[in-house]
């Protein structure tokens, strides 16, 4: 092959050149950010409120945006520019930081991907129940009557619907192979975003009173006890971590990009769009979510029926909900899917069930271990899900486990080591206080979380649905 041929075809690693640009890391990004996060943001406001909601979604939106700054020059080491690419999130802390480092990192996203795919079965299966319920809804009132009872479904049947369509997503081999995916499911979140906000702007010039809202939230009395107050809270600010969780795979991201202009470059406008757009969306949903439902907001307020009418219009809501949820499954999952292959690649190199393709119609090409091991772990985030079909407390939990270790912590280290910053040094110890102060609040959403799981499990039976 002549040298020109070579440099046309690949990148200075040896791999198929990429083709990624701003605009697919966008869509990237935006997919990650808006996703299920959205739905619970008015129930955020309830529990905490027009001055806690608003400072908090900002203050996630800056640090989240600051610490993807610092991540994007992480992608290469030492230079940002011309060193060694760093493929993982995993690599680039084995690069900066060392080895146990790398194996908390390791951990840490792993489990929270993991779990994040478990959060999108959920709550596609309760979108999905709730288009069936909707109609039921519907067909009720058009009799006459606006009696509910009856209404109920069971979303198991909903999971294992989601579960075939990933079986057959999964087969996509890497991030690489996703743009259009992405893109999609882009179209998707910003739709049924829109859909809850115009559906929550109609329903506050409703005339016959507006629902009750304060400055601090739900308020402490007989019905909210001060503990049970301070719990809802917790895990409200651990819903709001878990709409910035996209950091885990921002470097994923970062190696679809072409290599000029400089992917660090290209990286940071991308986090500002994603970020800049994410926030604005989620601002209006959470605001307006608050506005028209008060402190009774629902957890889901597209699942939750806070709206009944227009029917079709929420059945659509939630189908974009599916939509898009269907995609950025992938997007998170392909790094989890990339490591055990990579991993196994490199303990068997000769297996032929692991290494070998076969081609199966034009240019459909299947791995047989991938087939496997991939619908293997699809079934098991379907089982899980089954059995902890907990919204609310479930996203929060996610939430504030990602948001430390994974949004700040590894990105202000490596930051640290790659400028070489003095320690007790001004920047040093701002950074420190930074990263103390969000594990502070990581470890208290994360309690509110559980605490949340536990009460929900009291009353819980085994593989009940909840929709």
């Amino acid at each position: 092959m002549e040298k020109g041929d070579s440099n046309e075809l690949y990148d200075d690693d040896g791999r198929t050149r990429r083709t990624g640009s701003l605009t697919s890391a966008s869509a990237h990004i935006i997919t990650a950010v808006i996703g299920s996060g959205v739905l619970s943001l008015a129930w955020c406001f309830g529990q905490l409120g027009w001055i806690a909601g608003t400072a908090s979604l900002l203050t996630f939106a800056v640090i989240t945006w600051f610490t993807c700054i610092l991540l994007s020059d992480c992608y290469r080491s030492p230079d940002p520019v011309t060193g060694t690419r760093n493929y993982t999130y995993m690599q680039a802390v084995k690069a900066n930081l060392g080895g146990f480092h790398y194996k908390f990192c390791g951990i840490a996203q792993y489990g929270i991907l993991i779990g994040a795919t478990i959060g999108y079965t959920i709550t596609s299966a309760i979108s999905m129940a709730a288009i069936k319920r909707s109609n039921c809804f519907h067909n009720k009132q058009q009799q006459g009557h606006d009696n509910h009872n009856g209404c109920h479904t069971s979303n198991n049947s909903y999971l294992v619907l989601f579960a075939i369509f990933e079986i057959v997503l999964s087969q996509i081999p890497n991030f690489h192979k996703l743009t259009l995916v992405s893109v999609l499911a882009t179209i998707m979140s910003f739709t049924y975003a829109t859909i809850g906000i115009g559906l929550s702007i109609a329903k506050i010039t409703e005339s016959g009173g507006h629902p009750r809202t304060s400055l601090t939230g739900i308020p402490v009395g007989k019905d909210m006890p001060s503990v049970e107050k301070m719990w809802t809270t917790f895990s409200a600010l651990g819903d709001i971590a878990f709409a910035y969780s996209f950091c885990p795979v921002l470097l994923e991201i970062q190696d679809t990009l072409r290599s000029s202009p400089p992917e660090n470059k290209v990286m940071k406008m991308a986090s500002t769009v994603g970020v800049s757009a994410s926030t604005l969306f989620y601002m209006i949903c959470g605001t307006l979510g608050y506005a028209a439902f008060g402190n009774d907001a629902p957890g889901n307020y597209l699942t939750g029926f806070g709206f009944y009418e227009p029917f079709w219009l929420i059945d659509f809501g939630n189908l974009c909900i599916v939509i898009h949820l269907l995609g950025a499954y992938q997007v998170f999952i392909q790094p989890f899917f990339a490591f055990v292959e990579c991993w196994s690649n490199e303990k068997w190199p000769e297996n032929k069930f692991i290494r070998k393709e076969y081609l199966v119609i034009g240019k459909l090409r299947v791995n047989m271990f991938r087939l496997t091991w991939r619908s293997a772990y699809v079934v098991f985030a379907t089982l899980v899900a089954m059995i902890f079909p907990f919204f609310n407390s479930f996203l929060g939990l996610i939430g504030a486990t990602t948001f430390w270790p994974l949004t700040v912590y590894f990105p202000i280290e490596m930051y640290i080591s790659k400028a070489k910053i003095k320690k007790n040094s001004f920047t040093w110890i701002w950074m420190k206080v930074l990263s103390f102060t969000c594990l502070m609040v990581s470890l208290i959403a994360a309690a509110g979380s559980i605490r949340g799981l536990f009460m929900s499990l009291e009353s819980f039976k085994l593989f009940q649905s909840i929709s």
